[in-house]
């Protein structure tokens, strides 16, 4: 059962850091943040933000992909994914904390011109320690991006989240493509400095639109700045053609933000930690999958017998045989990843509906339990076009598994830790996807079966995790304080 705002207000006790506060004449009409977003309603302010934070995520997915892709010297292709989740493990938590302190604006136009800057200085690296080096700090800048999907949580009407947070995946799968394509063109020609230094573009030229996107009125609230409040609220009724509530802001008692016990209180505790086991699970998950496709496009798997690589480099070094050792993609391998890329999308509508009708933890259950039963199909004699159609189901399944878990990770906590909890829970996630491709790429070698059974378990566990969650958030208003 969600908790009520004023039983919220009062769980954690000597904990909070109250101030006092000028209450309105009596008999003056007030209203809150949270009646102000309803009252407003959808319109042409969240058409221009979803726009450009749509925008910002096609630039923000290009580093991680890349290193998917091979874009560096193919004995670093094992480290540079690792380095990328490393960095953002780290970095993860620190931004999330700084942005419940210091706004979710300053972080956000920090993190992505970090990203952008690191990333167009690997393209430089004159060594593998510098190239090691730089793959981490452009993780450490991705990190940062959550709080995009926060921003657009904290400016959305409740009944519009659900249907409108899932569509933020249509920007990253046309990144993906975008990615994908131009990897296919570039990395074979003129190669992989050139493409780090090309996908870095359009990042750098989006900088350029941040000044339209407003600080959140919900952070803003919480820290007093009512004044600050108050003038995003006007110009998002005035954008979108609304009346503002009658009255005065009326603003919540104001807490310390950001701290790290409030998500382990008593109250968070379970909630936290089912939260952290989802989002490893879901990681590793995820990344099982990209890592797995490579790993079936060079074997090319059919019913249980390896052909020979997609492209055979010639050389029979004891390197070119290790699981770590990297081989360039062909025409035909990247076709197929933009095949099974296009899956990431393919669910979306059936994963908005599910999330809408069913809420969010039995619609997570569901494409959880239906995750663990693709990886053990991967197992079945099948011809080429049967494994990339079990790759398609995978990938839709496994992005349908983040946008749900997402979505419910911004809405179960309150404004003042909620960007600490995207954040920690962004640093589990990436301890998965490190993980991933020792399983993808060097177990899978060993015993092929066994990993997928691996996969299969840890999917299962998140399911269970999910559907036990304390806390359904389908309908439920975005809490101000612990």
């Amino acid at each position: 059962m969600a908790t009520a705002p004023k039983e919220a207000e009062n769980a954690i006790g000597l904990e909070e850091i109250h101030t006092e506060r000028k209450e309105p004449p009596k008999g003056q009409k007030t209203f809150t943040v949270e009646e102000a977003v309803e009252t407003i309603g959808f319109g042409r302010f969240h058409i221009m933000l979803f726009l450009i934070m749509g925008s910002t995520g096609v630039g923000i997915c290009s580093p991680p992909l890349l290193v998917q892709l091979g874009a560096g010297p193919p004995q670093l292709c094992f480290n540079s994914p690792q380095m990328v989740f490393f960095g953002y493990m780290v970095f993860s938590i620190v931004l999330g904390l700084l942005a419940d302190r210091y706004g979710r604006w300053k972080i956000l136009l920090l993190s992505f011109l970090w990203a952008a800057y690191f990333s167009l200085l690997t393209s430089f690296a004159p060594s593998y320690i510098w190239f090691v080096f730089l793959r981490a700090m452009v993780g450490g800048g991705v990190s940062g991006h959550a709080q995009g999907l926060i921003i657009k949580t904290e400016f959305l009407p409740t009944r519009y989240r659900g249907y409108l947070l899932p569509l933020s995946q249509v920007f990253w799968l046309a990144g993906s493509l975008l990615i994908i394509g131009l990897a296919s063109v570039v990395n074979p020609a003129i190669g992989w400095r050139w493409l780090i230094r090309i996908a870095s573009i359009p990042g750098i030229l989006l900088m350029l639109v941040f000044k339209f996107i407003p600080e959140s009125a919900r952070y803003n609230v919480s820290t007093g700045n009512t004044g600050a409040a108050l003038a995003t609220l006007q110009r998002i009724a005035s954008m979108n053609g609304a009346a503002m509530p009658q009255g005065q802001l009326r603003v919540p008692a104001k807490e310390r933000r950001g701290r790290f016990k409030d998500l382990i209180h008593p109250k968070y505790l379970r909630t936290t930690l089912q939260i952290w086991i989802i989002w490893l699970g879901i990681a590793f998950a995820y990344y099982g999958v990209i890592l797995a496709s490579a790993e079936l496009l060079e074997r090319d798997l059919v019913c249980g017998s390896a052909a020979p690589p997609l492209q055979d480099s010639g050389d029979d070094s004891e390197e070119s045989h290790s699981p770590c050792h990297c081989h360039l993609f062909g025409p035909a391998a990247y076709r197929t990843m933009i095949i099974s890329t296009v899956g990431e999308i393919a669910l979306n509508p059936v994963n908005i509906l599910s999330i809408n009708l069913l809420g969010r933890r039995l619609s997570l259950c569901i494409t959880m339990g239906c995750t663990a039963l693709f990886f053990l199909l991967l197992n079945v004699c099948t011809s080429s076009a049967g494994m990339v159609g079990f790759l398609f189901m995978l990938r839709a399944l496994v992005s349908a598994n983040f946008n749900t878990i997402y979505i419910y990770t911004a809405e179960v906590y309150p404004t003042t830790m909620r960007a600490l909890g995207m954040g920690t829970s962004g640093s589990l996630c990436r301890v998965g996807a490190m993980v991933a491709p020792f399983i993808s790429q060097v177990l899978m070698s060993a015993s092929f079966m066994g990993a997928l059974c691996l996969f299969s378990s840890v999917c299962i566990i998140c399911a269970i995790s999910a559907v036990t969650l304390p806390i359904e958030t389908k309908g439920r208003a975005l809490q101000v304080g612990t």
